[in-house]
């Protein structure tokens, strides 16, 4: 079947006509003719649905398109399956909808408006793939057994598995060739589950995690080029975070500099209720930005799933599942995966809109009392984890909210508080004094901090952790200088004390603030950060010994080597310390003479 065309017949034939409907929410009768979670086509047009709920001889259906014109009388007729999505070569690279609707397809074939009814197959049939064998016939395999390879990037090996919950003996194994999705490329019996044929893709229920051979305690930091979170509040491979923060506070240039720069061999990128705008930026960036470490496009590595808040709103609740499930289908693979949620607010709101068609008891703020019961089934699913063929791999979670007025105490925000380990929370006043990333340093927090401090003292130095201690002192102190600086001015405080405010002062503007638009400063190494941050230090270090010999303090801040400090982020990448043990060389040079002009 071509890509693009209407959904496949899935359908066991069981029917039922509809009763009411209210928005997204439909119900039909009768109830007997449906399971519970299974998909629905609905009306003449075929739309979509999921039933959710099933009370006496009343089916309650979710509907993921728009309902405008349905009316009691029509047929609803079901697939015999859950809301599943399609998992095969094919996925990368490509832009789906919330239901993994091809955007670019349904673009092709009935132009810039997605039609109702125009579901099409997410994968397409017709395109070749370079199917190599790595399994041996007369093997016994299960759930998860890799069969095959197809490359289909430079360098991205997408390996064909056994679908879990499938095992016996294979009997049957093509040899390397050029194969569709539809060809069997694999046969496998069992005295139980009888005769199987496997081909390059297979369908999955999004809404149940794809089982795994055990979970890891992770212990490697996903490094994102962001000095902020990798040094102050670092993420693991296989953690979750959360970027809570107001309107125009930064949260979707985080994300998208995390989606460029995150040291994960897989990127989903879901945009979940977004502006169309914001989205269209994405969509125009991604084909044009390089990876760092193939110098190939980075759309070659990453899954873009779009659904922008003009979509149909259950299907904005469906995509965090569809993402979820495609980024532990490339785990699976033994990949590293980072999945970016922007935002899970729109997705609580699409809770709440499909709650109260329901009419159901609302909880705090209009929002269903089982939203942190969804809000942690969604951050379980992520981990590094040992898969099913013994390889290790990660899903990551970082998702941002939205709260109302920038109200870190609405309910999604405190309820995701509770699932997540990174917390980076935005200060809508660092955003508006041109402040990026504007991540406040007071608020937020990570619980992986001891974890990953082996990595870093043996990938950069053995002082990483003291130093990053010491950063965290300096800066809350200087939070507590300033409330005195705005009764009194700075003038007023000793040079004791006006230390910790320029040393502040250095640690924000020239280690925390990073210009997303520099070609340099967009990303730092951690061997950058690390060797960035000692300069600093050791300048402040040095400042010590001036106010201690009674020298003011704006002397030492005149010195020329102030400004090489300033410029540091701007000029070296990292790969060589030997500028960063220069400038610290010049530090004590200049320090030097000024103390012993002082005591001449």
């Amino acid at each position: 079947m071509e890509q693009g065309q209407d959904r496949e017949q899935l359908s066991p034939g069981h029917r039922g006509v509809v009763t009411f409907v209210s928005g997204p929410v439909v119900k039909a009768e009768p109830a007997r003719a449906f399971s519970m979670n299974e998909t629905v086509e609905v009306g003449p047009e075929r739309l979509t649905g999921e039933v959710i709920g099933l009370e006496g001889d009343t089916a309650i259906i979710q509907v993921y398109e728009d309902t405008t014109g349905l009316r009691p009388g029509t047929e609803v007729k079901g697939l015999g399956m859950p809301l599943f999505v399609e998992l095969g070569p094919g996925l990368i690279s490509n832009i789906f909808d919330g239901i993994e609707r091809p955007l670019s397809i349904l673009r092709e074939r009935w132009g810039d408006f997605i039609r109702r009814g125009h579901i099409g197959t997410a994968l397409s049939r017709d395109s070749l793939w370079h199917f190599k064998p790595v399994a041996t016939t007369g093997q016994t395999v299960s759930g998860g057994h890799v069969l095959g390879e197809v490359e289909e990037f430079e360098g991205l090996i997408h390996r064909i598995m056994v679908p879990p919950g499938l095992n016996g003996k294979l009997v049957q194994l093509v040899p390397e060739g050029e194969y569709t999705l539809e060809d069997t490329i694999a046969v496998i019996e069992s005295p139980v589950q009888g005769r199987q044929e496997i081909r390059l893709f297979h369908r999955w229920p999004v809404r149940l995690p794809r089982p795994y051979a055990s979970r890891l305690t992770p212990a490697v930091p996903l490094i994102t080029g962001q000095r902020v979170i990798d040094t102050l509040f670092p993420i693991v491979k296989g953690g979750t975070a959360a970027i809570p923060g107001g309107f125009g506070a930064g949260k979707t240039v985080i994300q998208h500099q995390l989606a460029k720069w995150a040291d994960a061999e897989i990127i989903i990128y879901i945009g979940c209720g977004e502006r169309g705008n914001e989205m269209t930026d994405v969509l125009r960036d991604f084909p044009k930005l390089m990876d760092p470490r193939t110098n190939r496009p980075l759309i070659e590595r990453t899954v873009l799933i779009a659904n922008t808040s003009d979509m149909p709103v259950a299907a904005r609740e469906a995509s965090i599942y569809t993402g979820i499930t495609i980024a532990e289908y490339f785990r699976d693979q033994g990949y590293d995966v980072a999945l970016m949620a922007d935002s899970t607010s729109r997705w609580a709101e699409a809770l709440r809109e499909i709650s109260g068609r329901l009419e159901e008891m609302p909880a705090e703020e209009g929002f269903p009392a089982y939203l942190a019961s969804r809000l942690a089934a969604f951050y379980e699913r992520a981990g590094q984890v040992v898969t099913l063929n013994g390889l290790t791999g990660s899903v990551s979670l970082i998702g941002t909210v939205s709260p109302p007025g920038g109200d870190f105490s609405e309910p999604v925000t405190m309820h995701t508080k509770r699932f997540i380990q990174c917390f980076w929370a935005l200060d809508k006043e660092l955003a508006s004094a041109r402040y990026f990333p504007a991540i406040n340093y007071l608020q937020s927090y990570s619980g992986y901090e001891e974890r990953v401090a082996s990595w870093w003292q043996e990938n950069t130095g053995p002082e990483w952790k003291q130093m990053r201690t010491r950063v965290l002192e300096i800066l809350q102190e200087d939070a507590r200088l300033q409330n005195i600086v705005k009764l009194l001015g700075e003038e007023a405080l000793p040079d004791e004390q006006r230390l910790i405010l320029e040393g502040a002062r250095l640690i924000k503007d020239d280690f925390l603030q990073q210009n997303a638009f520099d070609p340099v400063d967009t990303y730092a190494s951690p061997q950058k950060q690390f060797l960035l941050l000692k300069v600093i230090l050791h300048f402040i270090d040095r400042l010590k010994d001036v106010v201690e010999s009674r020298i003011p303090l704006f002397r030492a801040m005149e010195l020329p080597v102030v400004t090489e400090i300033h410029q540091l982020k701007y000029q070296y990448r990292g790969d060589d310390a030997q500028p960063f043990l220069e400038i610290m060389a010049r530090i004590d040079e200049q320090i030097g003479k000024l103390l012993r002009r002082h005591h001449e």
